[in-house]
């Protein structure tokens, strides 16, 4: 019986050669669709699973207040890990980790030919204790987990940077061999771990004892006794006892830094406090989103799982759409099943096989094309997704789960509604006379539903791209266009600076350069803690820090509005403002504000010489905030080099001669460059992914829009063919009938652009609001999107209505 149900049900659909593939293609769109989501999502919530006791395992994070305003992190003063671990009860493990800073060069010396090689720019580096792994289970192949951290200048090595630093040499002969980290951090190798095949946050793959840090000058670098400042670098994690007492641990934690730091609750204004963040948490809240570490959106997760189901449930209206379309097809064929004596049940299996047949093809089709759509979207999908099925035989469930879905609830409808059919009314060829029936009214209302949604698509993929292009095109308040930035070395010599400035000034195809801090704008800040007095108190709002030599304002363009220029020389003590922080400071005019003085964390004073325009130092999402520039006091590591933008043909010819001069000061070190405009672009980057995706949701959408219109207009043309017929021997034209056949599709358009645009301007309005600076929602948005839509689907309807209203009216009445 199952082979019979399986070979009727491949005749059928080789038989239905163009309905088969559309079947096939429309549930291959909806099935692929979701399976590159389901994919990204069960990566996502598959991030630090494999932890023991990961329940009592929380991250110490922070909240604070500082002159009202307000902010969290996952930094931590460095001086708070020994404090708990002197101070804090209920706790079983207490793991600091410190971030090595910026990514390390390691200088490895072979034994027998007594030559060091160098490794550039090696990433994962931390400073962490024997606690560490116990949070994470690494599997020892060399040293022990309790003692291999706990002497200073020591190091753990995972064997894939073992491999790296010592090919050919077995792990436990890597012990006591020597790395020494940026020429002065001489440690040995007490330990070799196996790489880590999980999916989680912790990536580190050298680990330095943390005991290091206090035999080093690191002991002021990373402020190890300091409780009112903190770095980025700065971690701290604990596991708590088997008690799980997180509240009582929470209070002890902020009993510290009340102890130690009493300034961090001086007021209501100004606040610090501690808590503990499950590990569940850390890879999903971006609050305290880490540095350097990648934290998925979990409602953006669970939106995309129902965009995933929408797309299933689309495909399988449409399934249900062409199906009964094809009612009039298979009429006769049920009629004379029946007849035979098959059962209605025998019948409904029948359908349900071959619904199971064409979605089993659909996930076949579906299953070859998702590498492709992981590498089309690869720009924005995490490093670790992918579908290797081989090697993760657990990824097919999904398909075998969707391909069971699917195919019962596209399958059960289409097998119940032709399955009750009467022989004898096919037979007579009457099954579908008559006025039309409540299940074509129930395919009119899912039809709009899907052009609603697609229409919606539509709307939000344009007004996405008009902010984006507004962004990008306003004015920001500087130059953007043909500058390069690029950072030096730390250096101690002050003239390799002016050496150079002055041989870059001149290659040929430079304009201008500068030397000094960040650009004008930056996605991070950069804030100081400045001062000023205006007689009655002191006032300290937040202000952003740049500083750089007087062709800083000219390279840029950035406009004054009162005073001058920094001057040019060294040890020059005077420093611009902005107008925002003009009015911050309380001058009604920008000329008021020109020789008031400044006062620097140290106390001494600097006085304003010039008020700059304002401009925009971030993205359009926040307000024009607080800006000094200073003149630089010899700390100049970033450079700003204006190209001539008539000339862009010979920008690489300068960018090289620009590297020659780099390498000629800093042989050892990489050159890497940027150009302005596209740091700016990258504002963006999260819009102008959600963009893409749009267009992507946009285009899926409106093709399985279409071919819902289409199994609904084939339908419909089947059920008027007897009208049809009797309109063109009353004398009915073409363009008559195709007007009558057409207007009801159109009306239905339109009702789903009437329900998409009140919802599509709510929701557009809202995603705007996450900008401070933002364009208008233009009622052409809704009209362009509206027709271009209307359009594509007259073009669908053309080819069936056409065909219908030119077919031989003796044909259809020829039964009669």
């Amino acid at each position: 019986m199952l082979k019979n149900h399986l070979i009727t049900s491949f005749r059928n659909i080789w038989r239905n050669k163009l309905f088969s593939f559309i079947h096939i293609f429309g549930l291959s769109i909806g099935i692929s669709a979701s399976l590159v989501i389901f994919i990204i999502v069960a990566y996502e919530f598959s991030f630090d699973k494999f932890e023991t006791g990961r329940d009592r395992i929380y991250r110490v994070v922070m909240d604070f207040k500082f002159n009202g305003d307000t902010g969290s992190g996952a930094a931590v003063p460095a001086a708070l890990p020994n404090a708990i671990r002197n101070e804090v009860t209920g706790v079983d493990g207490n793991i600091p980790v410190m971030q090595f800073q910026g990514d390390a060069s390691v200088d490895v010396s072979a034994v027998r030919n007594k030559t060091t090689e160098t490794f550039k720019k090696q990433p994962d580096i931390i400073f962490t204790v024997n606690d560490y792994f116990q949070l994470i289970p690494f599997e020892w192949i060399a040293g022990s987990p309790t003692t291999s951290l706990t002497k200073p200048f020591s190091v753990v090595l995972t064997e894939s940077r073992a491999k790296q630093y010592f090919p050919g040499v077995a792990p436990v002969d890597l012990l006591g061999r020597r790395l020494v980290y940026d020429k002065n951090l001489d440690v040995e190798i007490t330990g070799v771990v196996k790489d880590f095949n999980e999916v989680t946050d912790f990536t580190s793959r050298e680990f330095i004892s943390y005991a290091t840090i206090f035999e080093t000058n690191l002991h002021s670098t990373f402020m190890m006794d300091v409780w009112d400042d903190w770095m980025a670098y700065s971690k701290s994690w604990v596991k708590l006892s088997a008690a799980n007492d997180k509240d009582g641990v929470e209070k002890q934690l902020n009993a510290l830094i009340r102890k130690y730091n009493p300034a961090s609750h001086k007021d209501e204004n100004n606040t610090q406090s501690f808590s503990l963040q499950p590990l569940s948490d850390v890879h999903f809240n971006t609050t305290y989103a880490s540095f350097g570490v990648r934290t998925a959106h979990m409602p953006t997760l669970y939106a995309l799982l129902v965009i995933a189901a929408f797309l299933l449930l689309l495909a399988c209206i449409n399934f249900v759409n062409l199906s009964t379309a094809q009612a009039s097809h298979r009429a006769k064929e049920i009629g004379i099943r029946k007849t035979i004596g098959s059962s209605r049940k025998q019948l409904v299996v029948q359908f349900l096989y071959e619904t199971l047949a064409l979605t089993f093809l659909s996930t076949i089709v579906s299953i070859s094309i998702v590498p492709l759509l992981l590498q089309l979207f690869s720009d924005f999908i995490p490093a670790g997704v992918g579908f290797d099925i081989i090697n993760q035989p657990q990824l097919l469930l999904i398909p075998t789960g969707l391909l069971l879905v699917v195919g019962l609830i596209a399958g059960s409808y289409p097998a119940l509604y032709l399955s009750k059919f009467k022989p004898v009314a096919v037979l007579k060829n009457a099954a579908f006379a008559g006025a039309p029936t409540r299940s074509e009214g129930l395919r009119k209302v899912l039809t709009v539903s899907q052009f609603a949604v697609a229409q919606f698509f539509v709307i939000a993929a344009l007004m996405i791209s008009k902010q984006i292009h507004f962004s990008l095109n306003q004015e920001l308040g500087y130059r953007k266009d043909a500058i390069v930035n690029f950072n030096i070395p730390r250096d101690t010599v002050s003239s390799h600076v002016d050496r150079l400035v002055e041989t870059i000034k001149s290659i040929p195809g430079v304009q201008l350069v500068s030397a000094g801090f960040l650009p004008p704008a930056t996605e991070g800040g950069a804030y100081t803690n400045i001062k000023y007095n205006n007689g009655k108190e002191e006032i300290s709002p937040n202000v952003q820090i740049r500083w750089g030599d007087p062709n800083f304002i000219e390279l840029y363009k950035i406009d004054l509005v009162a005073g001058r220029n920094i001057r040019a020389g060294k040890n020059i003590n005077e420093a611009l403002i902005n107008e925002a922080y003009a009015k911050e400071l309380g001058f009604e005019s920008p000329i008021d504000a020109l020789q008031r003085e400044l006062i620097n964390p140290d106390g001494s004073t600097i006085p304003i010489v010039g008020v700059m325009r304002n401009f925009h130092e971030g993205s359009f999402h926040r307000p024009i905030g607080n800006i000094v520039f200073r003149a630089s006091r010899g700390n100049n590591s970033f450079f700003h080099v204006a190209l001539d933008p008539t000339r862009k043909n010979g920008w690489q010819g300068s960018i090289a001669g620009i590297d020659n001069a780099f390498h000629a000061i800093y042989p050892e070190a990489d050159f890497s460059y940027k150009f302005f405009d596209e740091s700016i672009a990258a504002f963006y980057n999260r819009e102008q992914q959600t963009s893409k995706l749009l267009n992507w949701a946009m285009g899926l959408s409106v093709v399985i829009s279409l071919l819902g219109l289409l199994g609904l207009v084939i339908y419909i043309s089947e059920a008027r063919t007897k009208e049809i017929g009797i309109r063109k021997v009353l004398g009915a034209t073409v363009s008559n009938l195709v007007f009558i056949l057409s207007r009801e599709f159109v009306l239905l358009i339109v009702i789903a652009f009437m329900i998409a645009t009140p919802v599509a301007w709510y929701a557009i309005d809202k995603w705007l609001q996450s900008f401070q600076f933002k364009t208008e929602i233009s009622a052409w948005v809704f009209v362009v999107s509206g027709l271009a839509l209307l359009v594509v689907a007259i073009i669908t309807l053309a080819a069936q209505t056409i065909r219908t209203a030119m077919s031989n009216p003796i044909r259809s009445l020829r039964n009669e």
